[in-house]
C-alpha cells in the first residue's frame, strides 16, 4: 500500500500540507478566539492577508472533522488511488 495521500493548499508562494498539526491548528482556529494575525504566526505566513486566503481555501468541512475520521479519509484516498489506475 502507498503512503497516505497529501492535501496540499498553495497560498502565494507557499504550499501548507493539510496533516494532523495544521488540523489542529484550524480546530483551535474555529472554535476559539482566534485571530487571522495569531493563525498567521502558527502557520507561518507573512500576512494576516494570506491567513485569510488560507481559510477561504479550506474546505469547510475539513474544518470540523475529528482526527481520527482525518486519519481514515487520507488511507482511503491513498488506498483508492493505488487501485484505480
Amino acid at each position: 500500500m502507498s503512503e497516505a495521500a497529501k492535501f496540499v493548499i498553495k497560498v502565494g508562494e507557499k504550499e501548507i500540507e493539510l496533516n494532523e498539526e495544521i488540523l489542529a491548528i484550524l480546530h483551535k482556529y474555529v472554535r476559539t478566539d482566534m485571530t487571522l494575525e495569531d493563525l498567521t504566526r502558527h502557520l507561518g505566513l507573512r500576512s494576516w492577508e494570506e491567513a485569510y486566503e488560507f481559510i477561504k481555501k479550506v474546505p469547510a468541512w475539513i474544518l470540523w472533522i475529528p482526527p481520527t475520521l482525518w486519519k481514515t479519509l487520507k488511507e482511503m484516498k491513498s488506498v483508492q488511488e493505488e487501485y484505480v489506475k
